[in-house]
């Protein structure tokens, strides 16, 4: 006959025995991933590695995943596809969110429709750096080159169709003056070309190409916004120089569609919170961004507006990709 004490052994075996499931599920929680569909080492890259880990605490282990190619769109696509339970997320430059539609004849997404806004990260404007192909160390001196010696007149982008692309295209309406695209798979190898010689000038955020700048590598000659970047307050605007432009662009957070409104508000919440610590809000004004961290409602308010906005000047190119 058992004794009373083996009785209860047993019965705490199998209630421990019960539980384990239950904490191997807890401790097996999928982390949250950040996809980024720009190489390692680029602006985007930096900003989603910079949130990831100020919203690990809120979150839990949140990840960064490069998905490069396409002009962002293959890390998109990934998000739309994924199931919207919060543990894959976009970050993405507004170019793809309220230029592409007016850009690409098929696009695989529809940005209204196919994910779910969490927040605006952060605004930032874009710079126009020279490198050792072209002598230009303003906008006249780049115009003026750019008439005499048309082969030096190519500017890279890390991609066809994003803004820096039409940045360039409004420049050549501006100013009457062509000049040649080249994209590349992000700023990282654009960085690469622009310093090798390959192609005359970059356009890009301007914490892509200041350090290079700083260096002495190449020369941030132009910077696109209403203000000057701290990043190089020596550089002039474009309107300081004559370039009747102001062109400035955003980062969003972004979930699945359908993402349930609990989650999503965590997200929010967890983002909002991160940008707010004084330490990050710092590292990012120092990488010429001006932090927000919005709500989704927010997010979504400044998409609608911007995607009314580059209509009229992105059909006024004719530009339309496949």
């Amino acid at each position: 006959m058992n004794s009373p004490l083996s009785r209860w052994t047993r019965r705490a075996l199998l209630s421990a025995l019960t539980c384990l499931p239950l904490a191997g599920i807890a401790q097996s929680a999928p982390p949250t991933k950040i996809l980024v569909g720009f190489p390692p080492g680029g602006s985007a890259d930096v900003l989603a590695r910079l949130m990831a880990e100020a919203m690990s605490p809120a979150l839990g282990t949140v990840l960064v995943e490069n998905k490069p190619g396409a002009a962002g769109r293959l890390a998109i696509n990934a998000v739309k596809a994924a199931k919207p339970d919060g543990h894959t997320l976009l970050l993405v430059p507004s170019g793809p969110m309220v230029m592409f539609p007016h850009v690409y004849k098929k696009l695989e997404f529809d940005p209204a429709k196919d994910f779910t806004p969490v927040s605006l990260i952060a605004r930032f404007q874009f710079g126009i750096a020279a490198g050792p192909a072209s002598s230009a160390k303003n906008m006249a001196e780049m115009v003026a080159l750019a008439k005499t010696r048309p082969d030096a007149a190519t500017y890279g982008t890390a991609g066809q169709g994003t803004a820096p692309h039409f940045l360039g295209v409004m420049l050549e309406q501006t100013t009457g003056v062509p000049f040649l695209h080249v994209p590349f798979q992000g700023g990282a190898p654009a960085n690469t070309a622009l310093v090798g010689g390959h192609v005359g000038y970059k356009i890009d955020v301007v914490s892509e190409t200041a350090e290079l700048h700083r260096a002495g590598k190449v020369r941030v000659i132009a910077v696109t916004g209403p203000e000057r970047d701290p990043q190089v307050p020596e550089v002039p605007t474009l309107k300081e120089q004559g370039v009747d432009m102001a062109i400035t662009a955003w980062f969003g957070l972004y979930g699945p569609a359908g993402l349930p409104a609990d989650v999503a508000a965590k997200i929010e919440k967890a983002a909002a919170a991160a940008v707010r610590q004084p330490g990050l809000r710092d590292k990012l004004v120092k990488l010429g961004y001006q932090p927000v961290g919005s709500t989704g409602a927010e997010l979504a308010a400044a998409q609608r507006v911007d995607l009314a906005s580059w209509r009229k000047p992105i059909q006024s190119t004719g530009i339309s990709l496949e």
